[in-house]
């Protein structure tokens, strides 16, 4: 990002935090853009090209009770049918990634030796991230503030595999998400280093459509395993891919949205953007 582009997603990642923190006080479109330092109609601007929607009607999507609303429909109908079927629209964009492949097991145990892979930095709606892909699919997706870190998250995760800084086709088919472009989606494939229990959390995720959440338990139970709670927690804590496996679409049982790999802000984000593209789409 250029030094301008910086400072504007730093200022709405403010905003975003501040609603996030002061949601049951309802702020009002001044109170935020104070918050910020910006007049309120520059930052009225400013939020709605980040997030496609204005702070009012964010601020909507990212209040608890909108977050058992969606919950309690999810848990009648909705996530069920979901599941089974797909929904229309931008809500079966997960539906989309039809191919998940596990590492052999030789490769996940020495730490994907032999294995090459391709990895490159990109910008998002959510800050800066690595994206790393082999011949199969993506492999890792990752929000980091700067390139070093990155790379050694990624270095850490394949301890043993060669790797080349190079954007390939499979990479830019993934990216085109937070451009709106899905068309390329029926190309996305992923490629994962999980046990058997994780790769499963993993493929469950990503049947819950965009726009809606889910619930641990809620997670536990499509697996077959609905004591499983705390160990669903744990897989999706893992989860290796940000973004496209949607973990930030599961929160608490209560309605709040709990913690994140990435930042409570980010998730926040996330579940606010995803739920206003759906309702314009």
């Amino acid at each position: 990002m250029n030094t301008q582009d910086q400072l504007n997603y730093t200022r709405i990642a403010e905003a975003i935090e501040y609603i996030r923190t002061h949601f049951k006080e309802q702020p009002n479109l001044d109170e935020v853009a104070e918050k910020v330092h910006l007049s309120p109609f520059h930052f009225q601007r400013l939020f709605s090209e980040w997030a496609g929607t204005s702070p009012k009607k964010f601020l909507q999507y990212i209040s608890v009770e909108h977050a058992k609303k969606l919950l309690k429909e999810e848990q009648a109908t909705l996530f069920d049918t979901a599941y089974e079927t797909g929904l229309s629209g931008t809500s079966r964009l997960h539906d989309l990634f039809i191919n998940i492949e596990g590492m052999t097991p030789a490769e996940y145990k020495n730490g994907a030796k032999n294995l090459d892979i391709n990895y490159s930095f990109a910008e998002s709606p959510f800050g800066n991230l690595i994206v790393a892909s082999t011949v199969k699919g993506v492999c890792f997706m990752g929000f980091y503030e700067d390139e070093p870190t990155a790379f050694a998250a990624l270095e850490a995760h394949f301890p043993h595999a060669e790797f080349s800084r190079k954007l390939d086709m499979i990479q830019q088919n993934a990216l085109f998400i937070f451009q709106n472009d899905w068309s390329k989606l029926h190309e996305i494939k992923l490629h994962l280093k999980g046990t058997d229990f994780q790769l499963k959390v993993w493929e469950t995720l990503l049947k819950i459509p965009m726009g809606q959440l889910a619930t641990y338990g809620t997670i536990a139970q499509k697996i077959g395993n609905p004591n499983a709670s705390r160990a669903v927690g744990t897989a999706i804590g893992s989860n290796p891919v940000a973004f496209l496996i949607p973990c930030h679409r599961v929160i608490q049982s209560t309605g709040t949205f709990g913690g994140y790999m990435w930042g409570p802000t980010r998730k926040t984000a996330m579940i606010g953007w995803e739920g206003a593209k759906t309702q314009t789409n």
